[in-house]
């Protein structure tokens, strides 16, 4: 059965007052749509955790560094409510934008130092519209677990700082980055790529797993980084804006894995600006 679309916000606290006060437990699932099996990854985690769950789906403007890519953005609301109804979520919440950003709004959420790298820099403003909707969003479901995908691991560090920093009663879960079978990160944005760079797209997940297998046999890292972009820009990426080694937990940069680590890329095919992460060292 699809479950229920609400669109606002007195509709969706009517509900949640009554599942905190018979004492459930509420899973959000924050997405902007166009939902993948990594999206759908999500939601199987919220429903193992939580009594109830909440899918949003807002494809925010304040996240957008291009007016044009705001308005290519995927919207399937429709094939999004059927992929969810298997799942029994109790609500879909999708905001009319008046919701989140009522006339004459104000305030911004900026999360400092994890956002001054990486995504931070090239599409800057990016976390600070991240950060601001999520902070709403969690606020107005009130939920007391939240749910989010390694894949965007930048994004789920910076959630997680700012439901620190702003004391927002909520456990913020990394789950695992899910991928098709030629091992290409799930991404709305996937939907972008043509038939001839959907064959390419895999590559860059394929340099960087090299990359972690050359680290882990002890190879300098900036070796492996330079022969990766030169694979990469021989199978058609036409830019890549970042391959770096950095910390789990501040994002700073790192020539060895001489703590929790990640490899962090960013990279354009055809159009289309892919993004992707793997755990590397010990």
């Amino acid at each position: 059965m699809t479950p229920p679309i609400l669109r606002k916000l007195a509709d969706l606290r009517a509900a949640t007052a009554e599942w905190q006060a018979a004492g459930e437990t509420i899973g959000v699932v924050p997405t902007m749509g166009a939902l993948h099996d990594g999206h759908l990854s999500l939601v199987a985690a919220a429903k193992k955790v939580c009594d109830r769950v909440i899918v949003t789906i807002f494809v925010n403007p304040k996240q957008f560094n291009n007016p044009k890519d705001l308005e290519n953005y995927p919207r399937t609301e429709s094939e999004d409510a059927r992929k969810l109804a298997r799942f029994e979520v109790d609500v879909v919440y999708v905001p009319d934008p008046e919701q989140i950003y009522p006339e004459r709004f104000a305030t911004t959420v900026s999360v400092s130092g994890l956002t001054d790298v990486m995504d931070g820099v090239y599409r800057p403003g990016h976390f600070d519209g991240v950060a601001t909707v999520v902070a709403k969003l969690f606020l107005q479901s009130s939920a007391s677990d939240a749910f989010f995908g390694e894949k965007d691991f930048q994004q789920l560090q910076v959630v997680r700082r700012m439901a620190r920093d702003l004391d927002i009663p909520i456990t913020v879960h990394g789950c695992p980055t899910i991928r098709e079978i030629d091992g290409l990160a799930m991404s709305s944005r996937n939907l972008l790529l043509s038939d001839r760079a959907r064959v390419a797209a895999p590559i860059l997940y394929e340099e960087m797993e090299a990359i972690a297998e050359g680290v882990a046999e002890g190879q300098p890292f900036h070796q492996l980084q330079a022969a990766a972009l030169k694979r990469l820009e021989n199978a058609g990426f036409t830019k890549v804006e970042y391959l770096e080694m950095r910390a789990n937990d501040d994002l700073s940069l790192l020539e060895t894995p001489n703590r929790p680590a990640r490899l962090f890329a960013a990279a354009w095919l055809a159009g289309v600006r892919l993004i992707d992460n793997i755990a590397i060292g010990g």
